[in-house]
C-alpha cells in the first residue's frame, strides 16, 4: 500500500519484458518516503468508505505538496480520475459509484455502435489491415476472403474515416510494440513494447478497442498517432475498460488540440511559438544558433509537446512528470466545467471559474493558481512548454557546441 522504502523500485510495477531490458530508458524518479503513506491512507479510505467531503485540506495537501513525492502504483489511477476532473473532488463514494456506472453504460452503448459496424471492436482481437478503401468499399480479408464490416449500405464520411483509422490504430500499434523496433528507425517509438503487460493479447485489445470507441466519439479529429500513448498508462492503471476509456477522455480534453492538423496549420502550432519567444528571452545565444540550423520554428519539440514527454522519459518518469503537471495546472473546477459541455469535441481551459475568496486558491495547483492571481489566460503558456524549454535551456552548453543540424538537435535533446 505504501512505499516500502525512501528509494522503492516502482519499476517493479511495471515489469519490463527481458529482452528488452537494454532499450528502456533509465528511470530516474525515486519515491520519497516523507508524509507521503498519510495522505494515501487518507485518500484511499476516502474512496473506500463513504465520507461526507474527499476534499478535506488531505487531497488538497496530496496535489499541492506531495504530488512532487508521486503517487503511489496502487492508488494512481484513482488519484488520475481526480485531478483530470473524472469526478468532483466533493462528492460521495455513494456519488461516484452512480457516475461509474452511468459512464460504463455510456461506453458501453458507444462501443455497441462501434461494434455493430465492425465486429471485431469487442471481440479480444483487432484489426491488421483496412477494412475499407478511401471511398468507403468493402476489402475482403486476404485469409478468409469475407468482410470485416457488416454494413452492407452506403457509409457517410464520418463512417468511412473511422474504419481507416482502425487499421492505422493497430499499425502505430505494432511499430510501437514491434520486437524489430530497433529495425524500423529513429522515428519509431521505443517505449510501452516493452512492458510485460503487452504481451497479453487481451491487454492489447483492450488498448485498441478504447481508441477506436474514442475515434468514432471525437467526429472532428478521431484518431491520431501519438493518441496511443497518452492512453496507454490509463490502460495499465485502471482495470475496467470503461474507467480507463473516460480517463483517457477526460486527458484528451486537456491534449486533444494537440492532434488537430490541416493542410496549413498543425495543433501545437501555437505553442512552437510560445515556445520560441520563450527560449528568446532567457537564451538568445541558443535561439539564434537554433535559426541558424533552420530551427527557429521549433519543430524539433512537436513529439515533446504531443505526448507529454512519454518518448523522452521511461515509463515510470513519464507517468510522475504528468500527475506533477496536473498538480499543478490542477482546477478544482473542471469536473463542473466538463458536465456542463459533454461533447468532447469542446475544448475548455480550466480558468472560466471566477474565484470569490481568497481562500478558495489553495484549491488550485500552483501554476493555475498564478494564472487566475495574474489573469492571465492565454493556454499557449502551458507548463509543458516552459518544460520544453527548461529541458532545452539545460542542454544548452551542449547544443551550441554539438549541434551542426536539425539531427544533431534531436540527438542532444533526448533526456
Amino acid at each position: 500500500m505504501f512505499f516500502k522504502s525512501s528509494s522503492e523500485e516502482l519499476g517493479s510495477y511495471y515489469p519490463v519484458r527481458a529482452e528488452c531490458a537494454g532499450d528502456v530508458p533509465k528511470t530516474r524518479f525515486k519515491a520519497r518516503l516523507e508524509n507521503l503513506g498519510h495522505n494515501i491512507d487518507v485518500l484511499m479510505q476516502s474512496w473506500v468508505i463513504d465520507v461526507d467531503v474527499l476534499y478535506s485540506g488531505e487531497f488538497d495537501s496530496l496535489h499541492r505538496k506531495d504530488g512532487a513525492r508521486g503517487i503511489h502504483p496502487t492508488i494512481k489511477g484513482v488519484v488520475w480520475e481526480f485531478l483530470l476532473g473524472c469526478f468532483d473532488p466533493n462528492s460521495t463514494f455513494d456519488e461516484r459509484n452512480d457516475i461509474r456506472r452511468q459512464r460504463r453504460e455510456q461506453y458501453d452503448a458507444l462501443k455497441a455502435v462501434c461494434q455493430k459496424m465492425v465486429p471485431t471492436v469487442g471481440s479480444g482481437k483487432f484489426i491488421t489491415t483496412p477494412v475499407v478503401t478511401d471511398d468507403g468499399q468493402p476489402v475482403p480479408d486476404p485469409q478468409n476472403n469475407t468482410y470485416a464490416i457488416t454494413n452492407s449500405g452506403q457509409l457517410d464520411q464520418r463512417e468511412i474515416q473511422w474504419m481507416l483509422s482502425l487499421s492505422q490504430i493497430v499499425v502505430q500499434y505494432m511499430l510501437i510494440h514491434s520486437a524489430n523496433i530497433t529495425n524500423l528507425g529513429l522515428d519509431v517509438v521505443r517505449t510501452d513494447r516493452t512492458l510485460v503487460f503487452y504481451e497479453n493479447e487481451a491487454n492489447q485489445a483492450k488498448l485498441w478497442d478504447i481508441l477506436a470507441v474514442y475515434a468514432w466519439m471525437d467526429k472532428d479529429i478521431g484518431y491520431v498517432q501519438g493518441m496511443n500513448d497518452i492512453c496507454s498508462p490509463m490502460v495499465i492503471l485502471i482495470e475496467h475498460e470503461a474507467d480507463a476509456f473516460w480517463c483517457f477522455e477526460r486527458a484528451m480534453r486537456r491534449l486533444r488540440e494537440n492532434f488537430r492538423c490541416t493542410s496549413s496549420a498543425m495543433g501545437v502550432q501555437s505553442q512552437l511559438g510560445t515556445l520560441s519567444q520563450i527560449v528568446n528571452t532567457i537564451d538568445p545565444k541558443l535561439h539564434q544558433h537554433l535559426e541558424e540550423l533552420d530551427g527557429g520554428e521549433y519543430l524539433f519539440a512537436i513529439r515533446m509537446l504531443m505526448v507529454l514527454f512519454r518518448r523522452e522519459f521511461s515509463f515510470v518518469d513519464a507517468m510522475y512528470l504528468w500527475e506533477v503537471m496536473w498538480a499543478m495546472e490542477y482546477n478544482p473546477n473542471i469536473f463542473t466545467l466538463y458536465e456542463e459541455s459533454r461533447d468532447a469535441s469542446s475544448s475548455h481551459g480550466q480558468g472560466e471559474f471566477k474565484v470569490k475568496h481568497k481562500k478558495m486558491l489553495k484549491q488550485y495547483g500552483k501554476f493555475e493558481r498564478k494564472n487566475l492571481e495574474t489573469g492571465w489566460t492565454d493556454q499557449r503558456g502551458a507548463l509543458a512548454v516552459f518544460l520544453v524549454a527548461s529541458v532545452l535551456q539545460k542542454k544548452n552548453k551542449r547544443l551550441l557546441r554539438e549541434a551542426q543540424g536539425m539531427d544533431d538537435v534531436v540527438q542532444t535533446k533526448k533526456l
